[in-house]
């Protein structure tokens, strides 16, 4: 009986484990959207001192570039991200399975020792 209660909370501990995983992926791709936000707010002030629109012109600003590039990379891990989060919910699907059939083998075993107690007090 300890081993299935012991079974159960390492199943809660995996759920949990997976709850947190997917919180960090949730905050992470917020923050690469909202710091790639922030680049594209920038860019179009460049552009816009600047006069110039068109990033293959010899006097598009350098800072521009970097920032396009900049903004680039965030949303390519951004998007690394979304895989990765789609994964964890997977796995959190999975565990939370996995810690169901443990919670039922737990209280099926639960109300067979009190059946069983019950018939011996009966007979005692």
């Amino acid at each position: 009986m300890k081993s299935r209660e012991n079974l159960v909370r390492l199943k809660q501990f995996q759920v949990n484990e997976k709850r947190r995983r997917l919180t960090q992926l949730d905050t992470m791709i917020a923050e690469f959207e909202r710091m790639a936000d922030e680049l594209d707010a920038q860019i179009v002030s460049e552009e816009t001192k600047a006069g110039i629109t068109d990033q293959s012109h010899f006097a598009y600003p350098t800072f521009a570039k970097a920032a396009r590039l900049r903004r680039d990379n965030l949303r390519t891990s951004q998007n690394e991200l979304a895989e990765q989060k789609a994964q964890a919910e997977a796995d959190l699907a999975e565990s939370e399975a996995e810690l169901k059939k443990a919670e039922a083998l737990e209280m099926r075993d639960g109300k067979r020792a009190g059946d069983g107690e019950a018939s011996r007090a009966m007979v005692g």
